[in-house]
């Protein structure tokens, strides 16, 4: 089943004038919940960093009901990742409600090498210790929002497309492992076509849409130090002629971003500070 974090909303924080029912945001936490790649530890939650993720949600919501759009692909900085030429590290999905704006995406368990889907308003979707407070937003066309709408809201097919084992770089076309960004691309396919109802077909139409995943040069070393420190990072469900090459691929929000524009299923997408 997708967890539901919702808590209740402290009205004065910081003198923010937020709509924060609207938004759905859970305010009334002392430390921050375990998110992706993140230890299990829990630590105080700066209040400077929750001014920051709440102001982030309230342009975003604001920008995104002046925009029309009823679905949005959405996307945060949760880490430095420009050594490997990418912005991003993870998006989902948000639709709009009577009550605000939702966000169903997969979450890694304390960097262990399982993960489960959340639904969250804006408020928690941002409330993290952010790379950069800076969210990209991409509309996709008009049919595609009101078939990704329906989805969506159905928690038996959004868990028939989940694999909870994670890893971090897993391979596109296997079904082993998931990584965020891998179900949210999947979930995409089963929108756009109705027989996709599993992993593999999902993975089969993507091919035949010339989905490209990013490719990564990353050297023994670094596989082998990353695989014996990190629970929700593997790599043998990568093609060997691939991984003794150093060439590792896996699913990134600028490659499925870039794909759906280059596809025509969405308009360019922008930048919300």
């Amino acid at each position: 089943m997708i967890m539901f974090k919702l808590c209740s909303v402290f009205s004065k924080l910081l003198h923010l004038k937020l709509q924060l029912l609207a938004l759905g945001w859970a305010i009334g936490l002392l430390s921050t919940p375990a998110y992706a790649g993140r230890s299990c530890e829990e630590t105080a939650l700066q209040l400077s960093t929750l001014e920051k993720g709440l102001s982030l949600a309230a342009r975003v919501s604001e920008s995104l009901d002046a925009s029309g759009a009823t679905v949005v692909a959405i996307a945060r900085a949760g880490q430095d990742l420009s050594k490997y030429g990418l912005r991003y590290s993870h998006f989902g999905w948000a639709y709009k409600t009577p009550t605000g704006w939702r966000v169903v995406h997969k979450l890694n368990q304390c960097g262990t090498s399982t993960a489960q889907l959340y639904r969250q308003g804006f408020g928690q979707f941002f409330l993290d210790d952010l790379f950069a407070y800076e969210a990209a937003v991409l509309v996709p066309n008009k049919q595609i929002q009101e078939n990704l709408f329906s989805l969506l809201q159905d928690d038996s097919k959004l868990t028939q497309l989940h694999t909870p084992s994670y890893n971090m770089l897993a391979y596109p076309w296997a079904q082993k492992y998931q990584q965020s960004n891998q179900w949210a691309l999947e979930v995409l396919a089963s929108a756009m076509e109705p027989t996709v109802v599993d992993r593999s077909r999902a993975q089969n139409w993507l091919k035949l849409k010339a989905y490209e995943p990013a490719v990564f040069k990353i050297g023994a070393g670094t596989r082998l130090g990353a695989r014996m420190t990190r629970a929700n990072i593997a790599f043998d469900d990568h093609p060997n002629e691939k991984r003794f090459s150093d060439r590792i691929e896996t699913v990134s929000v600028e490659s499925v971003f870039g794909w759906m524009q280059k596809s025509n299923f969405a308009a360019d997408w922008r930048v919300i500070r």
